[in-house]
């Protein structure tokens, strides 16, 4: 076993001119002791100083990082060519890699107003491409859905049915209970208003109109958004992670025809049904407040809804359950497609693909509900 030898570094300023000896195992296991000793010397020697490195020893990174400090570069050159091939070289590297190496510098610190409309600046530019994303990958499945209308052969049934399952008659219980809720909220507070003018009778009309034009198809699209959204994001997500669009390529198969198109015709059937149901139980909701705490019959509640709400608020509700679907749909798939190979990449999108389509579904109800005001329908 080779003995370690203990370093040291020896001004020598008795000769002229002066001379620096280094000697020992210039190693990691000195660094601390070998540290101090080069900056105690490094003021004491100047440049007419020879070095001898004849009694030098083992030599690592961490040593040859203190001579190279220590010597600098024109000194080790001069003096390295008594030394063993293998520590010139080290030697050489490790003072490159020093050199080569700066300080960062640190970036001037700008103001915050500067700062936030920088931040504003690079919001609107990512909504405006993920608006032009989302409006290409529109365009991508309706081409789809034409190329494919004619060819029936090519229609795939089977996973149009599984996902009609998934995203309309599992989410039919939840859709249910929280509108009926909602009814009944609307229908109480409704009551408690309209107490005050002697017109507690409106409250029928209070909950048909609310329920029939927005709250029914915008709590569904929002659940839907939600729900079913963000597990399209995760499916198409997965297989990306996993590489498996690649390989439905490689045979030589449609992405969209294959993982889109069924999710986006079952979101399509859906949503419209489970708006329709959405719209019988928020009106169940309102008519069991109204039978409670008004001593509205379950009788009269059908009267005043079949004489004073025309069949056009059904219709203008249900309408807008289809542009919804489509939008969840394309959005939630279009995020899937943007994963990149982490399961990071899958939660971030699933995220902004949630945020995504909330955010449309209520910019295009407040939209339709302005247009249709303006109709008068």
């Amino acid at each position: 076993m080779e003995l370690m030898t203990v370093p040291s570094a020896t001004l020598d300023t008795l000769q002229q001119p002066s001379r620096l000896h280094i000697a020992g195992d210039w190693t990691l296991a000195h660094y601390a002791s070998l540290k101090r000793e080069c900056e105690r010397l490094g003021s004491q020697y100047g440049d007419d100083t020879q070095v001898d490195l004849s009694q030098l020893g083992r030599l690592d990174t961490a040593g040859a990082s203190l001579l190279a400090e220590l010597l600098g570069a024109e000194r080790l050159s001069r003096c390295t060519d008594e030394l063993p091939d293998a520590s010139r070289a080290l030697l050489k590297n490790v003072y490159s890699s020093v050199q080569d190496y700066c300080i960062p510098v640190k970036e001037p610190q700008r103001p915050v107003l500067l700062l936030l409309l920088a931040r504003i600046g690079c919001a609107v530019d990512q909504l405006w491409q993920d608006t032009q994303q989302v409006l290409g990958f529109i365009g991508l499945i309706l081409q789809t859905l034409f190329l494919r209308l004619f060819q029936p052969h090519r229609w795939r049934v089977t996973p149009v049915v599984a996902h009609l399952e998934q995203t309309g008659l599992d989410a039919a219980p939840i859709v249910a209970l929280l509108t009926f809720l909602v009814g009944a909220v609307v229908a109480f507070l409704g009551a408690t208003v309209l107490a005050d003018f002697g017109a507690t009778i409106f409250t029928v009309d209070l909950v048909a109109f609310s329920f029939l034009r927005e709250f029914a198809v915008l709590l569904t699209a929002i659940l839907m958004a939600g729900r079913t959204a963000s597990a399209f994001t995760a499916q198409i997500g997965s297989m990306k992670a996993n590489e498996e669009i690649d390989a439905i390529r490689t045979l030589g198969l449609n992405p969209i025809e294959l993982l889109v198109v069924p999710r986006v015709l079952a979101l399509l059937i859906a949503l419209p049904l489970l708006t329709f149901v959405a719209m019988l139980c928020g009106m169940v909701g309102g008519a069991v407040v109204c039978a409670l705490t008004l001593d509205i019959s379950p009788a009269m509640f059908l009267s005043l809804l079949q004489s004073d709400i025309g069949v056009q608020h059904f219709l203008v509700g249900l309408a807008k359950a289809p542009f919804f679907a489509f939008l969840i749909a394309a959005i939630g798939c279009l995020e899937g497609f943007k994963v990149s190979g982490s399961a990071e990449s899958v939660g971030a999108h699933t995220t902004s693909a949630v945020v995504q389509s909330i955010f449309v579904v209520i910019v295009l109800d407040a939209v339709a509900a302005l247009f249709f005001m303006e109709m008068g329908w």
